[in-house]
């Protein structure tokens, strides 16, 4: 079974710093793309940040320079850094695997964690 468990989110203050974490398993870590999806109150879901199998990564304009995305692969652990946070990132975030069956397979599936919450207020 895939399972994704967000932590670390809480209560900052504007120009503060926040590590999120998401433990993986029931999936093969190593050929999954993982993300970084936020929700904020009333609003859609927005990508943050992606790291693809391959290492490669992208970041929403909006976080761009101040997040990073990182994955510890022997602990099957991803990481959101959020640096200089700011009132408009408070949101729901959320961990996303779109995972292969196997390394050639051309079709993945996405699943989510259940989210950790963000809140950056003065």
């Amino acid at each position: 079974e895939v399972q994704l468990v967000e932590s670390g989110g809480g209560l900052v203050q504007p120009g503060g710093s926040l590590t999120l974490s998401c433990a993986a398993s029931g999936f093969i870590f190593s050929i999954a793309d993982m993300s970084w999806v936020r929700q904020a109150p009333g609003k859609g879901r927005e990508g943050v940040a992606v790291r693809d199998r391959g290492g490669s990564t992208r970041y929403a304009d909006s976080v761009k320079g101040r997040f990073t995305i990182a994955q510890d692969k022997a602990k099957n652990t991803l990481f959101l850094q959020a640096n200089s946070l700011e009132i408009e990132d408070t949101a729901v975030y959320y961990c996303a695997a779109d995972c292969r069956y196997n390394s050639y397979s051309t079709t993945t599936n996405r699943y989510w964690g259940h989210g950790t919450q963000v809140t950056v207020s003065s």
